[in-house]
């Protein structure tokens, strides 16, 4: 994990609409959360509520060790907003609440459903976070009275955002990296990220890439079937989905009872069609000879962009039913290409 120290605290934590640095790369905060009350805000929510409208250059929020149990959400009207944990590692700081699909919401309208179980809902451009943790909390053996148990840590419908050092955990469905709407591209980039959970736990439609870190499937305690990595549902016209490129893919559940995905179709839209590619990565033995799955409803994923190439590990085996990209077909299928749009983009920068 990468850690960052934010320096150079300003006394009244809001001295301007954009951050400084310190002069070693480093942000220095526009604003600061702390849960026991010693700074500008107690809640992360409260800070991104007082962020400027409309901003144009990175806001940073520092927020001080500390378990913040909340709901946050950055509209869209909220760009370039930087979230960045101080403590020395990410686990330092948690902001997680506790909700899942089928948890009734407090007005009786309903239970709140996947998107709306999520602990962090990011619409805003160009967003970054560093150095902290985001969770979705929910207990399924608690709540045997819940049967839709998907259980969202953050929520992604934006362009351009970067997560840094950021662990995500949760159960089912932990990552939802989507768009604001099927005909919308949106990417993210995370650098030595650590994300875990069991069932579909890296979804949606959004173009996503994984550099480094490190990808963690929970056993469920099953003989031969402990859940999916990714369930993607890539738009046809889109060509890059997931990439995980130098990514461990660990595990304590049995060898070979867990996939690396399925192909999702949302309301069986036959328009998505999942791409995922692992390559260059470390994959553990859980992973068995066939390492992807059909999804319910027929949808199978032989039909979906499904790929490997050049990986290592107990469970990087190379089977017939383990599709691999030659060396020339994977070089067209590259961090740069999977982010660079049609505006350039290159979060990945420090990595060349």
């Amino acid at each position: 994990m990468v850690a960052f120290t934010v320096l150079g605290v300003v006394a009244s934590g809001l001295a301007g609409t954009a951050a400084a640095h310190d002069g070693r790369g480093r942000d220095r905060p526009d604003a600061v959360v702390a849960a026991d009350g010693s700074a500008d805000f107690t809640s992360v929510q409260a800070a991104v509520d007082a962020a400027p409208t409309g901003a144009t250059e990175p806001w940073v929020i520092a927020v001080r060790p500390g378990e913040y149990r909340e709901l946050v959400k950055v509209p869209a009207t909220k760009p370039f907003l930087t979230l960045v944990g101080t403590g020395r590692h990410a686990r330092d700081v948690v902001i997680a609440y506790d909700n899942a699909n089928g948890t009734p919401k407090p007005d009786g309208s309903g239970p709140y459903g996947t998107s709306g179980s999520a602990s962090v809902t990011l619409d805003g451009a160009d967003f970054t976070a560093r150095n902290l943790t985001f969770a979705n909390l929910f207990d399924e053996a608690a709540h045997p009275e819940i049967t839709n148990r998907q259980a969202v840590a953050v929520l992604t419908r934006a362009d351009r955002l970067v997560f840094d050092g950021v662990r995500f955990l949760g159960n089912q469905d932990t990552l939802y990296v989507n768009s604001s709407s099927a005909a919308v591209v949106a990417r993210a980039y995370f650098r030595d990220c650590y994300v875990e959970g069991d069932v579909d736990f890296i979804f949606g439609r959004a173009t996503a890439v994984f550099d480094g870190g490190e990808v963690r499937s929970l056993t469920r305690g099953s003989t031969t079937n402990n859940g999916y990595v990714t369930a993607p549902s890539t738009m046809i016209d889109n060509p890059y989905g997931f990439l995980f490129t130098r990514v461990r893919f660990t595990s304590d559940a049995p060898a070979g009872t867990v996939f690396l995905g399925r192909p999702w179709h949302p309301s069986n839209d036959p328009n998505a069609i999942g791409q995922v590619l692992v390559r260059d990565s470390w994959i553990g033995d859980h992973i068995g000879a066939v390492a992807w799955s059909d999804f319910s409803g027929g949808w199978s994923w032989r039909d979906a962009r499904f790929a490997e190439h050049h990986n290592r590990g107990p469970g990087a085996l190379v089977t017939p039913d383990r599709p691999q990209l030659t060396r020339s077909e994977a070089a067209a299928f590259t961090v740069r290409a999977y982010l660079s749009g049609t505006d350039g983009w290159s979060p990945d920068a420090r990595r060349r």
